[in-house]
């Protein structure tokens, strides 16, 4: 991706553009020194709608109409004093065939969630970058590791073959944080993948890899928050491009205050405006230059790299209107892509507040336009669940069916996406001590129940991460992934006896899934545990899966006539794991902490 720029010229952004979008309004930055001086005019034929200059005279932003323009390169001509100063080519290219109407992902999916530098190495040449400050270092449990795209790109099999459809990788874009900068969460160039991961060629590489294999690429985005070292950060086209106040202010991280009708001015705006932490800067959505920065962002980011979805980090953190209208652009772009957000609240309620027509948001005349959300209350019961052996009222396997009974809350149950941890939480395993056991009831859990389930790399061979001794425990490399690791767990002869019960188990689940259309689009009947034990039913006009999750130290006798509705007249089930076969005309066995996944016949 080479843009020839004019030596007054020091960034376009977009660097170029498409012909033929649905919206044809092209907001052009320009940026060199004191370029708003200038006059701007552009090729016979096309529309300059706008011209708006700030106080900062480094920056122009140009808004041309594209509508009924094919492919072609353009010139913008700058002139002083009406005389022609310089000029600058820009192009509008043709968009892939079919391009607006690319499928997303949805509940036939499963998600892998990876961070790029924790995964694999597959190029030792862009360990550290000439113009990145951070260096490699794999000896400093938060420093950058080398994991680069490449390494994906080597292991797309290894990840196909858990069953896995569709990756969610953590931030791609420069990050030149200092230090600490390799999660990517605080990025300094929004159109540039960090060096250290390779270029933006090896990203549109990836995906074209991924799409050979009908794998999907989510790409995890960021609107809330830039990183300090943003290059715009440091010579702000205005005032207004980031929240500031008179002193450092923090977010007081009560996303509540947005939905809630007694909340304060002062809590909500703090709540909205202040900063993630000192190194993030918090972009204005608000104002509608940095608006329509970032909405072109995107939508570029989707026609150059073929991207099929988005994760959107900390959702709930910009204002709630300009979230919105950023959210609706890209859907009206494409209206069959799904965005996920990062809703990380502690009720349904709340949660359902930011999907999109939502009905509890419709009291306040709000909606997000946000298709999809991240079920965090799931992941709190499954946390907490899998160690608690004697049931009671609120305790043990109960967890799980109370989620599950707010679920009139959404207005699209199939479009939530399901985990039990992720790059912020806990590991699962070090939660439950490598208990496989618990392991396998959780992956049976959200392989089974409505939505999307998103596995975090890793957890298939049995991670364990503590998040008590800092983020970089629970994001450590995977092995094998490095020359010289003495484990490799991407080959099956690689690994140990234990990371293959794990491996095994997620492969075989996740394969299963994959083709079963009553899971991803089945309806659910669920039964009040007893016992601890948790009985569940996927149904559709031709299938049923019966679910029955054993959560307690004893074994039990299910007595199955209490299920009739579901059963109805089927008489055996055959356990998609170990394909053993059941009589369910009556009872059925289960030991302790274990599930079975039956296909009922």
């Amino acid at each position: 991706m080479s843009l020839t720029l004019n030596a007054q010229i020091d960034r376009i952004e977009p660097p170029f553009w498409y012909a033929g979008m649905k919206n044809p309004e092209l907001q052009i930055l320009f940026y060199g020194k004191d370029i708003a001086q200038y006059q701007v005019s552009v090729s016979d034929g096309i529309k300059i709608t706008n011209v708006k200059r700030t106080e900062n005279p480094n920056y122009i932003f140009v808004t041309i109409d594209t509508k009924k323009v094919t492919a072609t390169d353009l010139v913008f001509t700058f002139k002083s004093n009406n005389k022609e100063t310089f000029t600058q080519k820009y192009s509008l290219k043709k968009r892939r065939e079919n391009s607006a109407q690319r499928k997303s992902f949805d509940s036939s999916d499963m998600m892998y969630l990876l961070m790029p530098d924790r995964f694999a190495n597959g190029n030792r040449n862009n360990d550290s970058g000439e113009i990145t400050t951070e260096k490699y270092n794999r000896e400093l449990p938060g420093g950058r590791h080398g994991g680069d795209i490449e390494g994906i790109i080597k292991n797309l099999d290894y990840i196909s073959s858990l069953g896995a459809t569709t990756i969610w990788s953590t931030p791609l874009c420069e990050d030149n944080d200092a230090a600490f900068s390799y999660h990517t969460y605080g990025q300094s160039d929004v159109y540039k993948i960090d060096p250290r991961y390779g270029t933006n060629e090896d990203y549109v590489r990836l995906a074209s890899e991924m799409h050979k294999r009908d794998m999907k690429l989510v790409m995890d985005y960021v609107t809330n928050h830039w990183g300090i070292e943003h290059w715009m950060i440091k010579d702000l086209p205005t005032r207004e491009w980031i929240n500031q106040f008179e002193n450092y202010t923090q977010t007081n991280h009560k996303r509540t205050v947005i939905h809630d009708t007694n909340a304060s001015k002062i809590d909500t705006e703090t709540c909205v405006n202040g900063w993630f932490v000192p190194s993030m800067p918090d972009l204005n959505l608000t104002n509608p230059l940095a608006l329509k920065y970032l909405i072109q962002n995107a939508i570029w980011w989707i026609e150059y790299a073929d991207l099929d979805g988005f994760r959107v980090d900390t959702y709930n953190y910009s204002d709630p209107k300009g979230i919105a209208k950023w959210t609706k652009s890209i859907t009206d772009e494409y209206p069959n892509f799904n965005i996920v957000g990062e809703i990380w609240m502690h009720s349904q309620a709340q949660m359902a507040f930011w999907q999109k027509d939502s009905p509890i948001s419709k009291i306040q005349n709000y909606n997000s336009y946000l298709p999809s959300v991240m079920d965090f209350t799931l992941h709190e019961a499954t946390s907490k669940a899998f160690n608690e052996d004697e049931a009671s009222w609120d305790k043990g396997i109960i967890k799980l069916y109370d989620n599950f009974t707010n679920d009139f809350l959404y207005p699209n149950i199939n479009n939530l996406l399901v985990f039990v941890e992720n790059h912020d939480t806990n590991r699962f395993n070090q939660t439950y001590g490598n208990d496989i056991r618990k392991y396998k009831m959780a992956m049976a859990l959200i392989a089974t129940v409505r939505g999307i389930p998103q596995l975090y790399y890793g957890s298939e061979i049995g991670m364990t991460g503590d998040k008590g001794k800092g983020d970089a425990d629970i994001r450590q490399d995977f092995p094998g992934g490095w020359e010289g690791d003495k484990n490799n767990a991407f080959i099956s002869e690689g690994r140990t006896p234990g990371q293959s019960d794990y491996f095994n188990y997620t492969s075989k689940l996740f394969n299963w899934r994959k083709i079963k259309s009553v899971i991803h689009y089945g309806k659910t009947t669920h039964y009040i545990p007893e016992n601890n034990v948790y009985a569940y039913f996927r149904y559709n006009t031709n299938e049923t899966v019966m679910v029955l999750m054993n959560n307690s130290n004893e074994t039990h006798t299910i007595n199955t006539h209490r299920f009739k509705e579901n059963i109805k007249d089927y008489k055996t089930g055959k356990d998609v794991i170990s394909e053993l076969t059941f009589d369910i005309t009556n009872e059925i066995i289960i030991e302790p902490k274990s599930v079975i996944i039956l296909e009922l016949k």
